[in-house]
């Protein structure tokens, strides 16, 4: 793992993300009590996947057939949740 200062990666950009391509940890560190990990983003990372987008659609579809389920209280919906 390689800590350097926000000064240090501004300067170096480019190398510190190679390195972090590379599979090393680098920590950015600003101030005193502040520190940011780099980390690549990949395809799992972004929330709205094609299966997302899909589930969102059938949830969507669900409602316009007036398939939902109203609850009358909170405990109504912890007894639904299982909870």
């Amino acid at each position: 793992m390689l800590v350097i200062s926000s000064r240090e990666f501004r300067q170096h950009q480019k190398k510190y993300f190679d390195k972090v391509d590379q599979g090393e940890q680098i920590i950015v560190q600003r101030g005193k009590d502040k520190s940011y990990a780099l980390t690549p983003v990949l395809e799992d990372d972004v929330y709205f996947t094609e299966t997302m987008i899909a589930k969102l659609q059938q949830s969507l579809n669900q409602a316009k057939d007036g398939k939902t389920k109203t609850f009358e209280s909170n405990k109504e919906l912890k007894i639904f949740l299982d909870l």
